[in-house]
Parts: C-alpha cells; sequence; structure tokens
C-alpha cells in the first residue's frame, strides 16, 4: 500500500489531466466566443501557499469556477490579467479547491467528473416552510474545508446561489473568524448573460465576461460573525447598499 502522500500526489496527477481537458474545451468559449476582461491579477502574485480564501459573488455553476481555474494557471505561468496562449493547461496549477453543493456535483456525469478537480462538497442549508433553518455549516463540511485551507487555496461563494444580492451564509464567516484564513474578494459580472446556469452552454455569444480580484481583505477576527459577514458581502459588491447603488442607476438611466 502506498503512502497518503503517494496517494495525494497521484490524485493531483488525475486533478492535472481533468484541469487540461476542460481547459482545452473551455477556452474557446471564455476568449473566442466571448470577451474575457480580468483585473487585479497582481494580487495574487505574492499570496502564501496555503490558508488563502477566495469570496466571490456566483452568475454559474460551473463557467465561473473554470474561469478561476484558468486564471490561476495563467498567473503560475506569470501571465498579468490576461490568459494568452493556453500553454499553462500542459502545467496547471491544482494547489486549489472550490466549495460546491453536494447534490449539483452528484447531478450529471460532467459534475461528477469537475468534482474531481477539486471539489469540496456540502450539504446546502435546508429550509422549511420558507425559512431557512440551518444557517452554520455542518460539522464535517468544516473539518473538510479547514483541511483543505491547510494545504491550498479555496474557492468559495458566500450567496450558495446565483441569484444577484441574494444575503450571505453565515458559515463563511464562521470559517474566516475559525482559520484567520488570508481573503481575497472577487467580483465577477457577464456570466449570466453569456452561460445558461449550469455554465455549460452558451446563451448569448459575444458577451463581456469580467472577473476582477481585489486585494486582501483586513479583517478583525474578533469582530462578530455579523460584522464579518458584512465586510465580505460588501467587498464582493452583493450588499444591500450596492444592491440599493443598483437600482439608482437604473432608475436614474430611464429617466434619460
Amino acid at each position: 500500500m502506498g503512502s497518503i502522500s503517494e496517494k495525494f500526489k497521484h490524485f493531483r496527477l488525475v486533478r492535472k489531466f481533468i484541469y487540461a481537458l476542460v481547459g482545452v474545451v473551455s477556452y474557446p468559449g471564455l476568449v473566442f466566443v466571448n470577451s474575457l476582461k480580468i483585473s487585479g491579477t497582481e494580487n495574487l502574485e505574492k499570496l502564501p501557499k496555503k490558508n488563502v480564501l477566495f469570496v466571490s459573488n456566483h452568475q454559474t455553476y460551473f463557467a465561473d469556477v473554470i474561469t478561476f481555474l484558468h486564471i490561476f494557471c495563467a498567473v503560475k505561468w506569470r501571465k498579468r490579467n490576461r490568459l494568452g496562449i493556453p500553454f499553462y493547461l500542459l502545467n496547471p496549477f491544482t494547489n486549489v479547491y472550490y466549495v460546491a453543493a453536494e447534490e449539483t456535483m452528484k447531478s450529471t456525469f460532467i459534475s461528477r467528473l469537475f468534482a474531481m478537480a477539486g471539489a469540496l462538497t456540502v450539504k446546502r442549508t435546508w429550509r422549511a416552510e420558507g425559512t431557512e433553518v440551518r444557517r452554520g455549516l455542518d460539522p464535517s463540511d468544516t473539518r473538510k474545508i479547514s483541511t483543505a485551507m491547510q494545504e491550498s487555496w479555496v474557492i468559495t461563494f458566500p450567496q450558495g446561489t446565483t441569484k444577484p444580492f441574494a444575503p450571505g451564509r453565515k458559515g463563511t464567516a464562521y470559517l474566516i473568524k475559525q482559520l484567520k484564513p488570508v481573503v481575497v474578494p472577487v467580483v465577477i459580472s457577464g456570466f449570466w448573460r453569456a452561460f445558461n446556469k449550469k455554465g455549460l452552454r452558451f446563451k448569448k455569444k459575444g458577451s463581456l465576461l469580467s472577473v476582477k480580484f481585489k486585494e486582501p481583505l483586513v479583517i478583525n477576527y474578533d469582530d462578530s460573525i455579523d460584522t464579518i459577514l458584512n465586510q465580505v458581502m460588501d467587498a464582493i459588491e452583493q450588499s444591500k447598499s450596492y444592491m440599493l447603488k443598483g437600482r439608482h442607476h437604473l432608475m436614474t438611466a430611464l429617466d434619460k
């Protein structure tokens, strides 16, 4: 029987293969069919190799994450704010995991395959008669994410849904308070317009896709869960104040 490290190395080889396969298939849709604008990758260049949490708004099940993986691979190959020719798929960056709903990753063969690329599957917060009942992460889910953070980067979507301006889940704030990671906010746009909800089919070609990496947050880990969550939601531009700004801009445009 091989050692744990040997098994892990073998798993990394599987992930590299899946990254390359998914990357080759998805690259044309990001660069040629649509237009991808990347900014802020200079904020990734000096990050530690572990205990980094990327928090982002969410617009599709898979296209968002696939794009992040492309960008991380490109940054590894010293590209800044662009993908360039995808030679990076020859040796992709695999030191990253992403948090995804368990039922989503088990729904199709494609999702199960993509789960092998580094999904940390968690149980959704469940609801009873329209009311959220369980607000925190399941303890086993917390341990799973904590273990990944000890050796890698992790991507999570605090809203847990593709609906814009949905409230953030407190589980993200619990993780930040407990693990004290470097927290990098990411703001994406255009994916909902370009792809279907699963992010595997085109809805509107020629769309502008935008991914913006902000500077790591300065967080007081002694703050309350609500305070930390509010800080995260504001950073990914999904807070109530941003929703009101959006409505104001819409009303102004209609008045013109």
